[in-house]
């Protein structure tokens, strides 16, 4: 399953609201509620703040990962933001965020929820990448420039 086959333009966001790890986690979760495949937006919430009470999903690198697994949810369901500015998020390297894609998995679709979080991970591995979306100023530029970064690199 490719990324940018379930995010899409009303899904993404360039200077999402925020001032600190909680306000932009919740502003991507609002994002997402524009999805018909959320069923239950305070479920959703709660998944993925209990999966950050766990361990941040703040990778490194200028990137976050929040996510989580409900039955709140029809399918999985993406969202793609820039931050505002940098956001402390106690990521794993201790460098603030800007870069944030929310994945919610289905209960039942665990194993497609995991190759997504692994291709997530791929893609915004690579410095050039994360410099070129952080450029971005529209929906449209952002989830071309992931297109055709899943064309170039992955193995979908």
């Amino acid at each position: 399953m490719k990324i940018t086959s379930i995010l899409t333009e009303d899904l993404i966001q360039v200077n999402i609201p925020g001032k600190d790890k909680d306000e932009v986690i919740n502003a991507i979760i609002d994002l997402s509620a524009k999805s018909q495949k959320i069923k239950d937006i305070d479920k959703v919430r709660q998944a993925i703040f209990e999966r950050e009470k766990i361990m941040s999903t703040g990778v490194g690198k200028g990137f976050a990962i929040p996510h989580g697994k409900t039955d709140a949810v029809s399918d999985i369901v993406a969202a793609f933001g820039i931050t505002e500015h940098p956001i402390d998020y106690q990521s794993l390297d201790h460098e603030p965020v800007r870069l944030l894609f929310l994945l919610i998995g289905k209960d039942s679709l665990v194993g497609a929820h995991i190759k997504l979080l692994s291709r997530i991970s791929r893609l915004m591995n690579k410095e050039e990448l994360r410099n070129t979306l952080l450029e971005a100023t529209s929906p449209a530029e952002i989830l071309q420039i992931l297109k055709e970064e899943e064309m170039n690199y992955l193995d979908v």
